[in-house]
């Protein structure tokens, strides 16, 4: 009877542990293959100095490669990447449209799905004149935050409806609020996905911001790299009013505009 009593608490105190751990917000998640952790890494990127490639910390750029990620191109040459992010939208991508399109650069922009709902012809336009089209989940979520079945849908859902009406294959994706975990990365790779974070981003995003192109102007020609994975964000006034401007300069000074389809590690 003691033995039997012995055996239940045991059995009691194991199952307790167990669920302990499986509601911790960083938990484990073991699979015949790998150990994957769900930590949330929040990007992050220390700039450098006269135009040298910043230092986004050793373990966050490391996972980012070993999953095959984006975030830097290679050092050696003089290529910049122009990607944007689109929540919504604020009246300005048909100008920043034209301007790329006089300018014959092509970006990335990485759309939800509000956008894809509420911008068809605007879609149709990005993809009519060679930009890339990439996935920033259907609801811009915090991917760590929900669960695998979850993130599942978020990309999927989106990705079918881009393929359904546009007849479109997209491949690239962008984590919402560049927050991501090792067991985040494993999923969307799993979907043929590859992850593309940055090198280079200010806050553009915030429309109580705007008005300060000269601030802009500087702070995006002053950290232009080898390399440099450039974001910005569709809803800023400010991107759209220096775009040409900008886009001039950062060729005078010696870069070239690539495609993350030409992207060189």
């Amino acid at each position: 009877m003691m033995k039997k009593k012995i055996l239940f608490i045991v059995c009691l105190i194991f199952i307790i542990v167990i669920t302990i751990f499986s509601m911790n917000s960083n938990k484990i998640i073991t699979t015949s293959a790998q150990v994957i952790s769900n930590k949330k890494i929040e990007w992050g990127i220390k700039r450098g100095k006269n135009h040298q490639q910043p230092d986004f910390g050793s373990e966050n750029e490391k996972i980012i490669n070993e999953y095959n990620g984006i975030c830097i191109g290679s050092n050696e040459e003089p290529y910049v990447y122009l990607t944007y992010d689109c929540g919504y939208e604020a009246g300005y991508t048909d100008e920043i449209l034209d301007i790329l399109k006089q300018n014959n650069v092509k970006a990335a922009f990485f759309i939800t799905g509000h956008y894809l709902n509420t911008q068809s012809e605007l879609i149709q336009r990005m993809i009519k004149e060679g930009h890339i089209i990439g996935n920033h989940t259907v609801n811009h979520y915090c991917m760590p935050d929900i669960s695998d079945e979850m993130i599942i849908e978020e990309i999927q859902t989106l990705h079918t409806t881009m393929y359904e009406k546009f007849n479109y294959e997209m491949k690239y994706l962008r984590p919402p609020k560049g927050e991501f975990s090792e067991r985040t990365l494993n999923i969307s790779n799993s979907l043929g996905y590859t992850t593309v974070m940055w090198s280079f981003a200010y806050d553009d995003w915030d429309e109580d911001k705007q008005g300060r192109e000269e601030y802009a102007k500087e702070k995006i020609l002053s950290n232009i790299h080898n390399g440099c994975v450039i974001l910005l964000h569709a809803n800023s006034k400010d991107n759209c009013n220096i775009l040409d401007d900008i886009i001039k300069q950062i060729k005078s000074m010696g870069y070239e505009f690539k495609t993350l389809d030409e992207f060189k590690k």
